[in-house]
This record gives C-alpha cells, sequence and structure tokens, in this order.
C-alpha cells in the first residue's frame, strides 16, 4: 500500500491552534482546491503555477495522474486523491450497493494512482455521499491511514461530513464553487462571494477546475487577497481553524443538519 503523508489527527486541529486568537482583528482565512487534475499536462502545470497554497485534487483515472502527484508534492502543494463517487463512473468509482470489499479495493487502487495524498474529496457523488453506511465506512478508513476528508458538497442531502464530524475524522466542508458558470466575470463574482463568507465567518473553502477562465482569475487575483485581509491557508491549516466544526450554512451550533 502506498504510503502518503503521515500528520497526526491531534496535529491537524493543533497546528494552528490559537491561530483566530492571534490574528488582528477582521482577519479571515480561505483554502482553495482544484479539481479535476491529471488530465492535460498544460492546465495541471497553469494550476501547479498558481501563487499561494492552493490544494491540487488529483483524479485516479487519468493519464498523469501518478507523475502529476509526484510533481505537485515535489513543489510543496498538497495533494488530494479526488475520488469517483456516483453518478461519476469509472473503474474507481463508488456506486450505491456496490459490497464493502469493493469499495475497499477501489479506493485502495485509487490511493496508488496518487502518491502522497493527504486526504481526499468527492468527485461529483451526489448519490453516493447520501449513502450513510457506506460513508461512515469510509471515515473508518481514512482515520486508519491518517488521511482528511472534504465534502465536495454536491448535494444537499450529504452525510459524508456528518459522518466525519460523528467519527472525529479531521474534515472540512466546501463553502463555495468558483466556477459553475464558466466566464472570467462570474468566477470573479464567486472569488468576492468566498472573500465576503471568509470575512463573515472567519474561513471559506473554494473548489475550482482547471478552466482557463477559472485559471484566468485566480492568477490575477490570488496575489491580492492579502490587501483585502484574506489569508490563504493549506487545507491542514484550514482543518485546524475550523476544528471539525459545521460551517452555519451546513449545520446548527457547529452540528452537521445531516446527522
Amino acid at each position: 500500500m502506498i504510503q502518503p503523508m503521515r500528520y497526526p489527527l491531534c496535529l491537524l486541529f493543533c497546528l494552528v491552534a490559537g491561530v483566530a486568537q492571534a490574528a488582528p482583528a477582521g482577519k479571515a482565512y480561505m483554502s482553495i482546491i482544484i479539481d479535476d487534475l491529471g488530465q492535460s499536462p498544460e492546465r495541471d502545470s497553469r494550476t501547479l503555477a498558481l501563487p499561494g497554497p492552493v490544494t491540487m485534487a488529483i483524479m485516479p483515472d487519468t493519464p498523469h495522474a501518478s507523475d502529476f502527484a509526484r510533481q505537485a508534492h515535489k513543489a510543496g502543494k498538497t495533494v488530494i486523491l479526488h475520488m469517483p463517487m456516483d453518478p461519476a463512473t469509472g473503474p474507481y468509482a463508488w456506486h450505491p450497493g456496490l459490497p464493502i470489499e469493493e469499495l475497499a479495493r477501489r479506493l485502495e487502487a485509487a490511493l496508488l494512482k496518487v502518491p502522497y495524498a493527504a486526504g481526499i474529496n468527492n468527485h461529483m457523488g451526489s448519490r453516493m455521499t447520501a449513502q450513510r453506511a457506506p460513508m461512515a465506512w469510509l471515515m473508518a478508513q481514512l482515520q486508519q491511514r491518517h488521511l482528511f476528508f472534504v465534502d465536495s458538497r454536491t448535494s444537499a442531502a450529504t452525510v459524508a461530513a456528518a459522518e466525519a464530524q460523528a467519527q472525529g475524522l479531521a474534515h472540512v466542508s466546501r463553502d463555495v464553487f468558483l466556477d459553475d458558470v464558466r466566464t472570467t466575470e462570474a468566477i470573479t463574482g464567486q472569488l468576492q462571494q468566498g472573500i465576503a463568507l471568509a470575512r463573515k465567518q472567519g474561513s471559506a473553502v473554494l473548489i475550482g477546475h482547471p478552466y482557463p477562465q477559472t485559471l484566468e482569475v485566480l492568477a490575477r487575483e490570488l496575489p491580492h487577497l492579502k490587501s483585502q485581509g484574506i489569508t490563504l491557508v493549506t487545507l491542514h491549516q484550514m482543518i485546524a481553524e475550523r476544528s471539525n466544526q459545521a460551517m452555519p450554512a451546513h449545520g446548527k451550533h457547529g452540528r452537521y443538519s445531516n446527522r
């Protein structure tokens, strides 16, 4: 089995303990994940060139998955497995009704394709992340492997983050999708929404894709985040900052609604 980067769970919660308290008033934190990587060396390279700790989410069923994972790790970026889940298809995809043994085989095979993965997030998965038993099993597996989970929240019915929270697994949930509409104007607007949300609740997790328009906006805007009071942080730092608490849009009093 591949040996991913190991982070003791206590470290994930303590890595930046006290960040919010120590930060100047009005400080806000943002993490950005780019999904669907491993398909195109040109797009992968442009994504890797983005300034700051942008996370690389690499699909296992892509021709450049392993090579790009190694390249991104060498460049000091956080690498995560972008795990296909129903309605996604392919040899690694999880589907409702698959026996646990097959889910385990596909997870293991996917992790082998994406070396240095520090965690996983779901690719698609609107049907799969609503399945409580497989999500509970997945979180237990990630706990054993010292990997974290990012709930992409492709459906309001997701129970993935709730199961991660129930098991004490290091995790965060996505707040804003950057590029459902692929125009620079719309993407800039979504980034501004993320900035406003980070200021309001102290942090925001954004997910985008290696579309030319998305990469153009991020290359232009990321250098200006600091002047807007936003600190771009790694997912490990974001996990520590949030301490496994649900954001207001995802639950109440820090607990996820879909428990």
